[in-house]
């Protein structure tokens, strides 16, 4: 089996251990999940007894464990207890908002990040380093949501040139930036010293020799074989965008599954609870062979070491 092969069906007991936790944590807190879901509607035992045995809750634990794994493998997680809607289709309202600041963040961390890096890294310890190490840091520091209150201020209230909220391309611009400004701050550093490391090695040398430009030297030799450490970073990144990016969310009013994820623990819905986890951990899983597979896409020397 190829290397490609072996990280794609790695992601299958990855997943299974990780629902297997989910499972365990929710069935250890504290609570009758019958009481949650009246929310205090008062209700006979008769009654209780019922809803226990629609939610299955009447039956062995392991029982119970295997249902939900093969009830999770086909996309059904329940219904919430406050709505009484499948939780599946509730996430898959606020699914796209969320992939769209995902996408969104990534592409101008992505951008931003590479060239602050590249830059850096090209002409270490100048002028040009030193302020571009500086606005990197300025992404890390500062906060999302000053970041963001400060974009609203300046472009949407005083220069107005993008809707603070709404749906569509212009009201996706700021959010975009305020989580993008986090991402090209790490991203920026590690390219830095990634292509610091890369401009001293012999195949770099060895193309100067020949006399290759320097954009092509940079860019086709020294870039792809400096890239592997920052993927790793932007990889997780986008998998915590994925899986919400709550203060943001919450500071352009857009709707979202962090959000979601926070009203449904502060509403106790543990089916919405749950399934959000659920989704966030396959998503983590997911992306972390995704990034394996780029890994041996840009260096092929890491699929030859593995299939050796």
């Amino acid at each position: 089996m190829g290397y490609f092969g072996r990280r794609i069906l790695g992601v299958i007991p990855v997943i299974m251990v990780t629902w297997t936790l989910v499972f365990v944590v929710l069935q250890i807190i504290p609570g009758d999940p019958v009481n949650l879901m009246l929310a205090g509607v008062p209700a006979s035992e008769e009654v209780r007894a019922r809803e226990r045995e629609r939610l299955g809750l009447n039956k062995p634990v392991v029982e119970r464990y295997f249902s939900f794994l093969a009830r999770a493998a086909q996309g059904d997680l329940g219904d919430s207890f406050r709505s009484r809607r499948p939780v599946t289709d509730m996430i898959a309202e606020q699914m796209w908002p969320t992939i769209e600041l995902a996408l969104g963040g990534l592409a101008v961390g992505l951008s931003l990040g590479i060239v602050l890096g590249v830059l850096a890294g090209i002409r270490p310890n100048g002028w040009v380093d030193s302020s571009c190490m500086a606005l990197a840091m300025v992404g890390v520091s500062l906060p999302s949501f000053w970041i963001g209150m400060m974009l609203i201020y300046v472009f949407g209230t005083v220069l107005m040139w993008v809707p603070i909220t709404g749906r569509g391309f212009d009201a996706l611009v700021l959010p975009s930036i305020t989580v993008g400004l986090f991402i090209a701050g790490g991203f920026a550093r590690l390219v830095r010293s990634s292509i610091v490391e890369a401009m001293g090695q012999d195949y770099v040398r060895t193309a100067r020799a020949k006399g290759l430009p320097r954009r092509k030297v940079v860019l086709k030799h020294a870039l792809r074989n400096a890239l592997i450490p920052p993927v790793t970073l932007l990889g997780i990144q986008f998998a915590l965008l994925i899986g919400g990016a709550v203060v943001t969310e919450n500071v352009f009013a857009r709707p979202g599954l962090g959000t979601m994820l926070v009203d449904a623990v502060l509403t106790k819905d543990m089916p919405l609870v749950q399934a959000l986890i659920v989704y966030k951990t396959a998503a983590y899983v997911v992306i972390n062979a995704a990034i394996d597979i780029v890994y041996g896409i840009i260096d092929p020397r890491v699929r030859m070491a593995q299939n050796s």
